[in-house]
């Protein structure tokens, strides 16, 4: 029983010594990431933390100058192309320095070969544009039918 009543004491002793002393304060949260309100001196030491992690790299393509150059051409071409056939389809004109108006790649069936791939106007009529779009390795045919607005 003494046992007891000391420990139930020493209990009560301890708990207002520390309790009556005791303070809290409210807890605040602060960002570390200066996107999301944090420190703006914290920007750097994010990034270089994040660049040190980062085991992605840029595949490196070796090709040569011609390989570039026809590329290049070949999306030229192409981009002509589908302004031609954005042009035909409402019935839009495109004119040189000069105002006279440019004459369309695109005369009546008329063939285009582009690499892997041979482009050809089937039929344009009033109602819409016709377009076969071949791969010549696969021999595969693609139809597009475009409708005209204008």
């Amino acid at each position: 029983m003494r046992k007891k009543i000391i420990t139930r004491v020493g209990l009560a002793i301890a708990l207002g010594l520390f309790g009556v002393g005791a303070q809290s304060t409210e807890l605040v949260y602060e960002p570390i990431n200066p996107s999301f309100g944090g420190n703006p001196l914290n920007g750097s030491f994010l990034l270089n933390k994040a660049n040190s992690q980062n085991t992605h790299t840029a595949s490196t393509s070796d090709r040569t100058y011609a390989e570039r150059l026809q590329e290049s051409l070949e999306r030229a071409y192409i981009n002509r192309i589908v302004r031609e056939v954005t042009n035909l389809a409402f019935g839009e004109v495109e004119y040189d320095e000069n105002g006279d108006p440019i004459e369309s790649i695109f005369a009546d069936d008329s063939t285009f070969v582009s690499g892997d791939f041979q482009v050809g106007l089937i039929t344009s009529n009033p109602d819409s544009i016709v377009i076969e779009i071949t791969n010549l390795i696969t021999d595969e045919v693609t139809i597009v039918e475009i409708p005209r607005f204008g």
